[in-house]
């Protein structure tokens, strides 16, 4: 299951490198991607396990860039 937010906020190519980076291993996950020029984030994972990786990729967005607020697109 694909879900898609905005990150609004996001100021910080680095950061956003390593946001992807961090989320994509999160148990679940197949693929992730932040686009830092759109401000995207997109997170294809699977559907029993989505709620829990949207949660816990809230987590590491906050710890890394605090200012910035998911947002579902």
């Amino acid at each position: 299951m694909k879900k898609k937010f905005i990150l609004e906020g996001l100021d910080c190519a680095h950061c956003a490198s390593k946001m992807e980076t961090a989320i994509s291993k999160l148990d679940g996950v197949k693929e992730t991607s932040v686009n830092f020029m759109t401000k995207k984030l997109i997170i294809d994972g699977e559907d029993e396990k989505i709620s829990s990786i949207v949660q816990e990729a809230e987590k590491i967005i906050k710890d890394l860039e605090p200012d910035v607020v998911m947002k579902k697109a």
